[in-house]
């Protein structure tokens, strides 16, 4: 709905305004008169408050020079010339997200807060930060790359890279996903900048130059290059007036115009074969992936966008529909490959279906497979109930205010940056609902799916079949080139160039270890810091022996309901397949309906539908576990009787005799788990150090850490066997009637409006009690050390330490939990990042397992991070500490524990938190213990905690590195476990 000229400061010119209603905001354009920047604000009722300011990067090699410049960029400005103004600015703030991003063709610099002193001071430091960095060569040497002597002092050392975007980017390309996709791209834009590996090859990182990082600074970050975003309450004017003083006023128009071209279409479809690199074993068996992809139309098209979706969902929403049954069900490979589905974040959209868990000889059958499936639905198309199923979906995700991952403001507005990155119109991306209306129309026609099917992809030329095989050899391969690689720069080093390479070393290292004045940023204090949090309205009604909970909040027309039951006392079997009879419950049967048929229902009633357990443990006592069984779903309040009693049809009449289905959902599970090795990685070190301290820690190594991983290849490779796939279902099946067995409640959150409906379809849904079991889920105390090295398929290592602590209620958890921050603030990040070159590094307290724990993410070192988690305890007892240090810390705990989620995920959070005894009195009292926390006390709780003869340590790495430190493996008494089972 358009609207009068919105206010303007004086150097901004006002372009227009647009209501959308759906998502209760108005979209405002603007464009500064004199560089030709855009900003787009959206403004909402809301108190978190969200900016952005884009960059469009088009680089035109896999140097990594986008992903470089991001970095470095936020290593010093002009007004604030500290060595490390982003990571000081996290530390005395109350953001609710602050990060950077480099995508394929653009580069972003988002943040939110809800305080607005805190809001200005992150403006005016991210102003600075992008438009006069100062791009210090040391800051390039530390996060690009750099070549050092292996020992610092020692010219007559091998030369080794460094830098933490060429460890990250190690670390990124042993994601076989990554690689896959990066290799499509290479093939389906051989002309434009996605044939490049914007975040930056290893191989190739090593040829950025530093002036080429300041000529690639000069043409691509100015404002006539740049898009402005915000979202909230602050006006538009407000914003520029900062945006004017702080950072435009310096500045004239830019001639230069920096776009990605349309690509080239290819006259034929290509078929391609490469390798990735494969240290998981030597059975190679079944591991290779076959991938087609079809570039489609523009992104920037609203129409274009929403057709190729629509057809995308026809294809492969669920297991019912046609290519995804095709993929799921085939003997061709093991699973579809984790790339299926649209990609419209770039120019052109490109469609992608490929097959994992295969061999090179199956393509013809595959790529057969494919275009068979596409010519039916050309020749038969599709039921318009899908048609219409698939529209429903789109507008409930329209609809839904989520934020219960990055700010509800910032997805909105990363939905709408494409477009603007492009020279399009942002605004259709957030009201879709004329095109929707559109559409609408269209799905009348029995033969429009089917022409799209046509246009889009059978008569599409524009399409390549990629053939990834597994390569044992690429990983010693590309080590070689690299040591031949620095032993030539060896050779041709003269005495000169020897004492430069030392001495930038230790200028490096110098600036690493300088102090800063950091009083020049400016910073929130104690006192910005909310008395209280508000506590979340709620009423409970009697359903005749069923409970429900209902929280009046604003979902935009949604619903959100929960069914929780106490999850029941399970054998050691049946506890081994918990997770997969929780995640299998809504991709099965309901009665006389096979699964697909289910799916398909799924989709026209509900937003979706999952089953998964929840487990803590007790306020007072870790090794005091409690469990539930939880099934939810959302729903548009329309159906709110549908998605009732879906949810009571999944209950009670959920089908475990599809077996070959379930077989099938093994296969696939295994497959997502396998590939998680290489973005979780920390997180999955962190699960196998602190499995030996409470039984929830146990739990979560076991079922979803590098145990459970490797039981469920052990599991997948056992239902070959004949009757054993009848024999899982039938455990399944077993466990499936005791969950149901237990006494049950509801939650439901919806608008006030709504509450009563809600009430009323729940005590027709659930009016029969079902018999009670009553004996509930428990586990065996476990308090034991461990020291594991497991071998994955990763470049790059995950290294963790973890020390038994105590849970919420006890005194200590405030200071342990100040502790985390504290001990990454003031040394780990130096150490562990910086100096180290991991992309990542930290500590913190895990009250709900009773750990402390300390991580390494996609980490060149092992031995030496090892040493600095150690050190960093040191550090802690001997220094004196400043008390700005301390409350920094405590910032980062409040600004963590203050952080809003969306109206709904506030809502469960609340629920579960009091079904865990979690009051709202418990979480204020803790805040407030956060809040009073003394040096002393952390001191005390590090020396009482923290002794070396408590650790648990953990490493996830590959054989190489495992070849490479066996003195340090056996000096660690660290235990060898394979991922691979029988290596």
């Amino acid at each position: 709905m358009s609207m009068p000229l919105p206010e303007a400061h004086d150097a901004f010119e006002p372009v227009r305004q647009h209501r959308v209603d759906a998502l209760n905001l108005t979209v405002q354009e603007f464009r500064h008169r004199e560089t030709g920047a855009m900003h787009y604000h959206l403004a909402a009722s809301s108190s978190e408050n969200v900016f952005l300011v884009a960059l469009r990067t088009v680089p035109e090699d896999s140097t990594g020079v986008a992903h470089i410049l991001e970095h470095t960029a936020l290593c010093g400005s002009e007004r604030y010339p500290v060595r490390d103004p982003f990571f000081m600015m996290l530390r005395r703030s109350l953001n609710t997200f602050m990060n950077a991003f480099t995508s394929s063709d653009w580069t972003a610099y988002p943040f939110a807060s809800q305080n607005r002193k805190d809001f200005r001071n992150l403006l005016e430091v991210y102003l600075d930060a992008v438009f006069f960095s100062r791009l210090d060569p040391l800051d390039f040497a530390q996060e690009g790359h750099r070549v050092e002597f292996a020992s610092a002092d020692d010219p007559q050392s091998e030369l080794v890279f460094k830098g933490v975007v060429f460890n990250e980017m190690k670390g990124a390309m042993s994601s076989i996903p990554s690689v896959l996709w990066g290799k499509l791209c290479e093939h389906l834009f051989p002309n434009t900048t996605y044939h490049y590996n914007s975040g930056g090859e290893p191989e190739h990182i090593p040829d950025l130059s530093y002036e080429q990082l300041l000529a690639f600074y000069r043409s691509h970050y100015h404002p006539t290059n740049a898009i402005f975003m915000t979202f909230g309450d602050i006006s538009a004017a407000e914003h520029q007036q900062v945006f004017e003083e702080r950072a435009l006023h310096r500045f004239t128009r830019q001639d230069l115009r920096i776009q990605v071209p349309a690509e080239q279409r290819l006259p034929s479809p290509q078929r391609v074969h490469d390798r990735y690199a494969f240290d998981d074993g030597d059975d190679l068996s079944n591991r290779t992936h076959l991938v087609m992809g079809w570039m489609l139309g523009e992104s920037t098209d609203l129409e274009q966008m929403l057709e190729a979706q629509l057809l995308s969902s026809v294809l492969l929403e669920n297991s019912g529909s046609p290519l995804q049954q095709a993929l799921e069900t085939t003997s061709l490979g093991q699973a579809p490959s984790p790339l299926c589905g649209l990609e419209d974040s770039m120019r052109e959209m490109v469609f992608v279906c490929g097959l994992e868990g295969s061999e090179a000889e199956h393509r013809d059958a595959f790529e057969e497979m494919v275009l068979d499936v596409l010519q039916d639905l050309v020749e038969n198309g599709v039921g318009h109930d899908r048609l219409q199923a698939i529209l429903h979906q789109l507008e409930l995700h329209q609809r839904e205010v989520s934020g219960d991952g990055y700010p509800y403001g910032l997805q909105l507005i990363l939905q709408a940056l494409g477009c603007a990155t492009h020279y399009s119109d942002p605004v259709p991306m957030l009201d879709i609902d004329p095109v929707m209306a559109t559409l609408r129309e269209r799905i009348e026609d029995p033969d429009y799916i089917k022409r799209l099917a046509r246009q889009l992809l059978v008569d599409n030329t524009h399409r390549v079949t990629l053939v990834m095989e597994p390569d044992q050899t690429l990983s010693s391969e590309r080590m070689r080139r690299e040591r031949e690689r620095l032993a030539a720069l060896r050779a041709g080093m003269s005495p000169a160039d020897e004492q430069a390479t030392i001495k930038l070393a230790k200028d490096l290292e110098a600036r690493q270890q300088q102090q800063d004045d950091d009083s020049i940023l400016p910073r929130v204090e104690l006192a910005d810091v909310p008395a209280s949090l508000p506590e979340l309205a709620y009423r409970e009604h009697d359903l005749g022996g069923v409970n429900l909970t209902t929280y009046a909040q604003g979902t935009n027309g949604l619903v959100y309901q929960q069914v929780v039951s106490p999850l029941p006392a399970i054998t050691e079997s049946q506890r081994r397949v918990l997770p997969l009879y929780s995640s299998f419950l809504s991709e099965l049967g309901l009665g006389d309906s096979g699964y697909a048929e289910t799916q398909h229902r799924q989709s026209a009633e509900v937003g979706s539908i999952h089953a998964f357990t929840s487990m803590r443990g007790a306020v007072s006592d870790a090794q005091s576990l409690r469990a539930n069984f939880v099934l939810s779903s959302k729903a548009l309040l329309r159906n709110l009787e549908q998605q009732s009693q879906l949810m009571s049809d999944t209950l009670h009449s959920v089908r475990f005799d599809e077996v070959a289905r379930m077989r099938e959902l093994v296969s696939q599970q295994r497959a997502r788990r396998e590939q998680s090795v290489t973005g979780n990685g920390h997180g999955l070190a962190m699960a196998a150090c602190c499995a030996g301290m409470s039984p929830l820690a146990k739990l979560n190594h076991e079922l979803s850490g590098l145990a459970g991983i490797r039981q469920l290849r052990q599991l997948d490779e056992s239902l070959d066997a004949a009757d054993a796939a009848e024999a899982f279902a039938a455990e399944l099946a077993s466990l499936h009637r005791q969950v149901t067995a237990m006494p049950r409640q509801l939650l439901a959150v919806a608008e006030a409006d709504a509450i009563d409906d809600v009430v009323s379809t729940a005590a027709n849904t659930w009016n029969t009690i079902d018999p009670v079991d009553t004996a509930t889920f428990s586990a065996v105390p476990v308090q034991e050390s461990r020291a594991e090295f497991w071998v994955a398929n990763t470049q790059v290592n995950f290294c963790a330490r973890a020390y038994p602590t105590v849970p919420v209620g006890h005194p200590d958890a405030a200071a342990l939990t100040v502790l985390g921050g504290f001990l990454r603030n003031g040394f780990l990040h130096r150490a562990v990042r910086e100096q180290g070159g991991a992309y990542g590094g930290g500590a913190s307290q895990d009250s709900s397992i009773a750990a402390f724990r300390f991580y390494s993410y996609r980490d060149p070192r092992l031995a030496d991070t090892l040493a600095d988690f150690d050190a960093s305890v040191a550090w802690l007892l001997r220094e004196k500490h400043s008390g700005q240090a301390l409350e920094e810390s405590i910032l980062g705990v409040i600004g963590s524990l203050d952080k809003p989620s969306s109206p709904a995920g506030e809502a469960k959070q609340h629920f579960h938190n009091r079904l865990f005894g979690r009051s709202h009195a418990q979480r204020e009292a803790f805040r407030q213990q956060i809040l009073a926390v003394t040096l002393e006390d952390l001191r005390r709780v590090g020396e009482t905690y923290l002794r070396p003869e408590r650790a648990s340590t953990a490493v996830v790495s590959n054989t190489s590195t495992l070849d490479n430190n066996a003195t340090l493996v056996a000096e660690l008494g660290l235990k060898v476990e394979m991922l691979q089972p029988g290596r």
